[in-house]
């Protein structure tokens, strides 16, 4: 297996290496829900119904990843940090940590789950019309949880090692799955949404066995020891490390799921059973639209943590200065095509042509600052890269929790935008977010290379 040298100087090279990998993996990822959803609102009769009911497990699908993101994500800067640095046996145990920390919270968020589904999904703004279809779907989903959090989970150090190929194949094989396995269930066998969910299991559960057959192949230079190492019990030293920086990407997607419940509240108040539906439409588009910046992010991600551990300082400001510039074309690439095409987007999710033509606005409207994006996903990757905790949490909260969620409840209300308003949150705390996020960390940034710089201090 080829694989990527980050401490050399070939920065653009390295970049583009790792983000294809990682953006076809991002866009595998999504299948696994927007295939899902793509023939759910085509089943006859009851597809819209469903697709909303399908749509309010999304913000609990979104938390779930959460707990993975905090248990994969927190660990990899602090791995490729000790990589760059040649610290192999404790990058090693770092990466372990993680695999256990993934166990832990699989099993227990499947046990909570599994009891309390129903009160949970009225919660998140499941009504008479779609509580049974979001109940089928998120219990049958749970059962499975295991796979889909270690292998998302245990991706991120693939990546890390230098093999974003392997990486991608990883979510290739469980994605093409479940887009074969999709009609099959729903349609050919007629399980309908359970059977939606019965094939996102079994395709996560191949992705699982991929990822664990790499961890233990001869290529692998950071081989899992298990539960056990060297005899001796669980073996969890770098536990606060990782869930302290894995609170940055936890955030960002538990966060991205409290404003779809506020956003379904205030919708289900407002409107109904379809507005709840458009907005699964806008925030399934949105999603697809990330994907690309998010590949670039994460993409340059290792070689910022693998350069600052190494000491490498010209090579980790010229991975963020492309970093910037390819999220930003790639964003303002995203928009045109949103603006020019929204029939389209909006069509992928539903045949319904009444939906789709009341979904174009609000489309138009969820997306308009889209630009902003990039700056937010750039900043937010220089201070997750390099372990700074603070001002990653912070942003993370500023755009969603101290912008979004209360400009959701309070727009509807101001100059009779009704519920338009709940879609006009997005962009305002697009603009807001990200400026902010991305000044603060060039700044900081900006003082803090001068000082190491000048005291050639570097860890």
């Amino acid at each position: 297996m080829k694989k990527i040298d980050y401490g050399s100087n070939r920065v653009v090279y390295n970049i583009f290496q790792s983000v294809i990998p990682l953006m076809v993996a991002q866009i595998l990822i999504i299948l696994y829900n927007v295939v899902d959803r793509f023939y759910i609102g085509r089943i006859p009769v009851t597809g819209t119904v469903a697709l909303g009911g399908v749509g309010v497990c999304f913000p609990l699908i979104i938390l779930i990843t959460g707990f993975t993101n905090m248990f994969g994500m927190g660990g990899t800067p602090l791995f490729s940090m000790a990589a760059g640095a040649g610290k192999k046996d404790m990058a090693r145990d770092i990466q372990n940590t993680s695999f256990v920390l993934l166990i832990i919270a699989a099993v227990v968020l499947m046990v909570i789950g599994e009891i309390w589904a129903g009160p949970i999904l009225d919660f998140f703004g499941a009504g008479p019309e779609n509580l049974v279809y979001a109940k089928s779907y998120f219990e049958i989903y749970l059962a499975g949880n295991i796979f889909a959090m270690l292998s998302g989970g245990m991706n991120p150090y693939i990546t890390a090692q230098g093999f974003p190929r392997i990486g991608m194949m990883t979510i290739a094989i469980g994605a093409i799955t479940n887009m074969v396995l999709d009609p099959l269930f729903i349609f050919v066998f007629h399980m309908g949404v359970a059977g939606a969910a019965v094939a996102t299991v079994i395709s996560q559960f191949l992705s699982a066995a991929y990822s664990w057959h790499f961890f233990h192949s001869r290529d692998n230079g950071y081989p899992l020891y298990g539960l056990r190492k060297n005899g001796r019990g669980v073996y969890l030293p770098y536990t606060g490390d990782i869930i302290s920086l894995g609170t940055v990407p936890f955030i960002m997607q538990t966060t991205n799921s409290m404003v779809l419940v506020a956003a379904n509240q205030m919708l289900s108040h407002l409107g109904g059973a379809l507005d709840i539906t458009i907005m699964t439409i806008a925030s399934s588009v949105r999603q697809i639209l990330d994907i690309p910046a998010l590949s670039i992010a994460d993409g340059t991600a290792p070689l910022i943590s693998y350069n600052y551990g190494a000491g490498h300082l010209d090579i980790m400001r010229k991975a963020i200065r492309i970093m910037t510039a390819g999220t930003f074309l790639y964003t303002l690439t995203g928009w045109l095509c949103i603006e020019g095409f929204p029939h389209f987007f909006a069509g992928i999710f539903s045949n319904d042509a009444n939906l789709i033509e009341k979904a174009v606005p609000a489309l138009h409207i969820f997306c308009i600052a889209f630009i902003f994006q990039s700056l937010q996903m750039s900043g937010q990757t220089v201070f997750r890269s390099l372990g700074m905790k603070k001002q990653a949490i912070f942003f993370s909260l500023f755009r969603k929790v101290i912008l979004v969620i209360p400009l959701t409840y309070i727009l509807p209300y101001v100059g009779h935008l009704g519920k338009m308003g709940v879609f006009w949150a997005e962009p305002v705390s697009n603009v807001l977010g990200g400026v902010c996020c991305y000044t603060t960390m060039y700044f900081i940034m900006h003082r803090k290379l001068k000082q190491m710089e000048k005291q050639g201090k570097y860890l």
